[in-house]
């Protein structure tokens, strides 16, 4: 029974470790075809007996440069930069005292309000596109400016704004699972509201916080249709690479087009190998103190 029971635990492992690799191999090889792809010359891409496999031959470190100046990649970049570093400032700024006072805090309307970020989950963004665009079209003519659309600060804040009810709802039920006692002890040493959760309940959410951010980064980095809609002149970065995929391919310039692949991927890849450390750290931390 014994040796059964042991069989069946190794062999589920196996399984396990068999899918991940599975599953690693399907990421990574992709990642680095695109890598390999960035540097390639055209004539390693046209022709019968091109291996598509093959290492570049010679690399053409160029394409990257006529992609990130001559195709405005580099604009383009630094729009969504910008737009993405704000988005999060907002939305963390917004999302954590929310967050923080709905799970800790029991008061009048509270369920209302709980239902209605509930609600908020179920709306896709994309489908309201057209009113939010009608809506700052008719604030340009309200005011006679031409300040609501092409701004990058409104985009950040529209993103930022349909992202909360995910973002709250997340913060909220990590929130819930802090112990009361450091609250407590909190409130002993003389501590009001504000800085028990800046000093105390923030940090201690760290995990769920930097999961937050991985999220959103995401989404924002690789958004269109919004920026899309709203945008005419401070490109995104997702804008531009649609651009450069048309031009390109009808140019048949297949290296430009993988290398301002590179540059949208790259930032994500950083990214995310920068905070898995701490975020499994965190976890790990973060289950132990429960």
């Amino acid at each position: 029974m014994k040796e059964t029971h042991k069989f069946t635990k190794i062999l589920s492992k196996a399984i396990i470790y068999i899918a991940l690799f599975v599953l690693a191999i399907s990421i990574i090889v992709p990642v680095g075809w695109v890598f390999m792809a960035s540097v390639k010359r055209n004539a390693e891409f046209i022709g019968a007996d091109i291996n598509p496999w093959a290492l570049p031959a010679d690399p053409r470190w160029e394409n990257f440069k006529q992609a990130f100046v001559d195709a405005r990649m580099g604009e383009f970049f630094l729009n969504s930069v910008m737009v993405t570093a704000l988005a999060l400032f907002l939305l963390l700024v917004l999302a954590l005292p929310a967050s923080y006072v709905l799970a800790r805090f029991d008061f009048k309307c509270k369920k209302i309000l709980n239902l209605a970020c509930m609600a908020g989950l179920f709306i896709n963004v994309n489908y309201i596109v057209v009113p939010i665009f009608l809506m700052l079209t008719d604030a340009n003519k309200a005011f006679q400016v031409d300040f609501f659309l092409n701004n990058r600060f409104l985009l950040a804040l529209i993103y930022a704004a349909t992202s909360l009810p995910f973002t709250i709802y997340l913060l909220s039920g990590y929130f819930k699972t802090l112990p009361k006692g450091f609250e407590e002890a909190a409130y002993i040493d003389g501590c009001g509201y504000w800085k028990t959760m800046v000093k105390i309940m923030v940090p201690m959410a760290k995990p769920s916080i930097i999961t937050v951010i991985l999220f959103n980064f995401l989404s924002f980095w690789n958004e269109y249709i919004i920026a899309y809609t709203l945008m005419d002149g401070h490109d995104t970065l997702a804008m531009g690479l649609k651009n450069l995929m048309a031009v390109e391919k009808t140019a048949t310039n297949y290296g430009i087009m993988y290398a301002g692949l590179v540059i949208v991927m790259l930032p994500t890849l950083i990214l995310y190998i920068a905070v898995q450390k701490r975020l499994t750290e965190g976890m790990t931390l973060g289950g132990l103190k429960g």
